[in-house]
């Protein structure tokens, strides 16, 4: 089995400078890292992790604290976390947390204990969770929030929410649709309050009112877009477009619009908000924003292991997806 030796002969560096590549440290140059690594592939080699822990003071793991939940959201952003954990030599550890539940703070400080994580990402609601962030913060552990937050300080990743949802509205009021409505997302999400705020904007520069039994409240899941489906297409006088605030409740919209023999997009265009995996695979394929999960999670990771700065907010674009399931108003 080669060892670290056999490497830094191979590579034509110092041991300590191999010790610096592997352990993902800074102010190594481009090509000295790069001839390492070849070196690292050429061998086979696997530091390891027994040893790397004791030397560098560090557990080389990732935590990514999330809301119990089956969201596609999250899985996105967990699988562009886990590739850029195995490429850095880390390893992400995942944890499903109780939003509600009055035990977070004292999971957290376990897996804090425990674990001793070299950083924690936190994805909507957690990053909103003052609690937590400080927790994380007062054990000196480097902390990534998803999402926009509030208060623009630390570490953040996020997009425009709101310019996003006012932009895959704007794109249903130039199809011709007036009747537009809406299924709201979680209430304890800011993103979700954001992406109202989105939409109101589109109307009021298209100088639209929003019409109160055309909003909805959702709970980013599918059950709850049914059930805001199903309430506003039994109106008298339905929406004939529906933005829901992400793709899983615009399914619930769609499913609830085929129960009801309402067809899309030829009677109801439906927009959702994400671009998950689960938008591109349902017919009629559905329109909606794309956020770039697997490049979030990625970047979560990046600027924990590789990034010094202690405030730092990354913007990542977002982009409209026109597919099949929007039209113009008939």
């Amino acid at each position: 089995m080669p060892t670290i030796y056999d490497l830094a002969e191979l590579a034509g560096v110092s041991i300590k400078t191999v010790s610096r590549v592997l352990n993902n440290e800074p102010h190594v140059r481009p090509a000295t890292r790069e001839r390492v690594e070849a070196a690292a592939r050429k061998l086979s080699y696997q530091p390891s992790q027994a040893a790397r822990r004791l030397a560098g003071n560090r557990s080389f793991l990732i935590a990514h604290l999330y809301e119990a939940s089956e969201s596609a959201y999250i899985g996105g952003i967990q699988s562009g976390a886990i590739r850029r954990c195995r490429e850095l030599g880390y390893h992400l550890v995942v944890e499903s947390l109780e939003a509600n539940s009055v035990d977070i703070p004292a999971t957290v400080e376990r897996i804090i204990s425990v674990l001793a994580p070299d950083g924690i990402i936190l994805t909507p609601p957690l990053s909103d969770n003052r609690e937590v962030v400080d927790l994380a913060r007062k054990r000196g552990v480097r902390l990534v929030q998803v999402g926009s937050m509030e208060h623009e300080h630390g570490l953040q990743v996020f997009i425009q929410e709101r310019a996003a949802a006012q932009a895959i509205t704007e794109h249903l009021i130039e199809l011709g649709h007036e009747r537009i409505g809406i299924v709201r997302g979680h209430p304890q999400h800011r993103g979700a309050a954001l992406r109202f705020d989105g939409f109101l904007d589109a109307l009021a520069a298209a100088g639209m009112e929003p019409q109160r039994h055309y909003v909805t409240q959702g709970y980013f899941d599918v059950q709850s877009g049914i059930e805001a489906g199903r309430a506003m297409l039994a109106l008298q006088s339905p929406p004939s477009a529906i933005f829901a605030a992400n793709d899983q409740m615009a399914l619930g919209v769609m499913i609830a619009a085929r129960d009801m023999s309402i067809e899309v997009p030829n009677a109801l265009s439906v927009a959702g908000f994400d671009d998950t995996p689960m938008s591109r695979l349902i017919w009629p394929s559905l329109t909606t924003v794309r956020q770039p999960l697997l490049e979030t999670g990625s970047l979560a990771v990046e600027i924990l292991v590789r990034r010094t700065e202690v405030e730092l907010l990354e913007e990542l674009p977002f982009a409209l997806q026109i597919r099949a399931s929007t039209a113009p108003a008939s």
